[in-house]
């Protein structure tokens, strides 16, 4: 009887994680419904106190889910025929994308919980320690190719009084937020280590005291956005050109004339509106672009170029600057994080796929995000590397004054482009800048450093807008800081953990 029990427990244990785990990733942008995802860690809390086997299944389950429910877009991909894949291939290729980043998410959730179980999960101590190192791994995994979105994103689009703590510590801060209070729910209702129940108007008090917490959060979070800094001087005005020309078509002689026609008629309608510069997506020009005519107002559009490397010359994609009078590029900035399989392949030293992305492949360019204009620096993110707040941050250090995020997200779904609005308010924020995204199929946004969006285009269709942010150069409080709030929680619940222990020895 003992052994079914114990297998009872066990199948409970795995249906709560698995629930946990989906309703995470429900919880994430686009919804961006924190409570959801309090929920959600407070399961993950409550498995971390279990054996080891039970934490590790807890967490495994859990990151699994999660992924697989906030990343199912990148079935969109399918069919991967215009990129050199056979079609047979192209759906079980996406699948293993997504099993693969599955699998990681479990991996690392797994060892978390691990972790937690190991420090003792009720103690104050490994709530701060294990919040901050959460925040910190999202962080690092953000400079690599496998990583997109997690807690530090989850408060956007609903509650952005929550996502303006990213102001002060970035999207590391807020994603240690969501554990602490994932853990503080927990405690709410978790046992004590005796065994006996708490006392009801005991429990009162914690969620008393949890409720304070989650406001006192919410009113830091808007004092900060309220301190964000939302113009110095003149708005620049530009013109974004969304082409909605499928990416599938793009390299067609059709949709070549068709790109070629909006250009002008947006560089013409440039002049008329007094715009001081084109926005074109990611990618439209093709690659080594020429214009029929020199650029008559400022020209920024996503394209690739050749560039001597260390092997020879290497095609990357960048995003390309033609100053007034130019029919070449003048200078660019190029993509230094590459989209796994559409751009970048794990082992490339002993696999060159030359059918991979629709010109042949690229390489990275170097980890600066700033690009130099006569008029004000910008803050560049093409595509993937939104994804990076510490990177644009690191450009506003170095002079930039907005940010400019040039993607083209067809073939995705919807769901994509949501997320990606989502990280576009994230960044705007945690810079203290305006930023434009400037999409092929969409989102063609305008965001204020409050995360406001201020403009929006209709996704999946033609259009142009015209879209003014405001140069900034005062430095917001996590450009000026960067990761020393969350440096500071760790160091906090070291100094916790010490405390601990020195009272746990002089107790009787």
């Amino acid at each position: 009887m003992r052994g079914i029990a114990l297998t009872a427990g066990a199948r409970a244990a795995s249906i709560r994680a698995a629930a946990a785990g989906l309703l995470a990733g429900v919880a994430l942008p686009p919804l961006g419904f924190p409570p959801l995802l309090w929920l959600a860690l407070a399961v993950l809390w409550h498995g971390s106190s279990g054996s080891g086997t039970r934490r590790l299944a807890t967490g495994g389950l859990w990151g699994a889910l999660a992924v697989l429910v906030s990343h199912r877009w990148l079935l969109g991909l399918h069919p991967l025929d215009w990129i050199g894949v056979p079609l047979p291939l192209s759906l079980p290729l996406c699948l293993l994308l997504l099993l693969v980043l599955a699998a990681l998410g479990a991996l690392l959730v797994a060892g978390w919980t691990w972790l937690a179980g190991l420090l003792g999960p009720g103690r104050w101590s490994t709530a701060l320690l294990l919040a901050g190192l959460w925040g910190a791994a999202e962080l690092a995994l953000a400079r690599g190719p496998l990583f997109w979105l997690g807690l530090g994103a989850a408060p956007l689009p609903g509650d952005l009084p929550l996502a303006g703590l990213a102001a002060l510590g970035g999207s590391g801060l807020v994603a240690a937020v969501q554990v602490l209070l994932g853990w503080g729910l927990w405690r709410l209702v978790a046992t004590p280590p005796g065994g006996s129940a708490l006392a009801p108007a005991f429990r009162w008090r914690r969620l008393g005291a949890w409720l304070l917490v989650v406001v006192l959060l919410h009113g830091s979070g808007a004092a900060l956005l309220a301190w964000q800094a939302v113009g110095e001087g003149a708005a620049e005005r530009v013109l974004v050109l969304q082409p909605a020309i499928p990416t599938r078509e793009k390299h067609t002689g059709e949709a070549r004339r068709q790109l070629e026609q909006q250009l002008q008629a947006a560089l013409l309608e440039a002049q008329q509106r007094q715009a001081v510069a084109v926005l074109l997506p990611e990618g439209a020009l093709g690659l080594e672009p020429r214009l029929p005519q020199p650029a008559p107002v400022e020209l920024l559009s996503g394209g690739f170029r050749w560039q001597e490397g260390p092997g020879g010359p290497e095609q990357r994609s960048a995003l390309l600057r033609f100053g007034v009078g130019d029919s070449r590029p003048a200078t660019a900035v190029d993509k230094h994080r590459l989209v796994p399989l559409g751009e970048w392949v794990p082992l490339a030293g002993w696999l060159r796929w030359s059918g991979l992305s629709a010109v042949g492949g690229v390489e990275p360019g170097p980890p600066s995000r700033l690009l130099a204009r006569p008029q004000t620096p910008l803050g560049v993110a093409i595509c993937y590397e939104l994804s990076d707040g510490m990177a644009l941050s690191a450009a506003t250090r170095e002079g930039a004054t907005w940010l400019l995020a040039s993607a083209n997200l067809d073939p995705y779904p919807l769901m994509l482009q949501q997320q990606f609005a989502a990280l576009a308010q994230l960044r705007a924020i945690e810079a203290g800048r305006w930023l434009v995204s400037s999409a092929n199929t969409g989102p063609g946004l305008l965001v204020d450093p409050r995360g406001a969006v201020r403009g929006r285009m209709a996704p999946g269709r033609a259009g142009t807008a015209v879209f003014e942010p405001v140069p900034i150069t005062r430095l917001s409080p996590y450009g000026r800081w960067r990761e020393t709030p969350l440096l500071l929680l760790a160091l906090l619940g070291l100094g916790v953990r010490r405390w601990e222990g020195r009272r746990a020895r002089l107790s009787p």
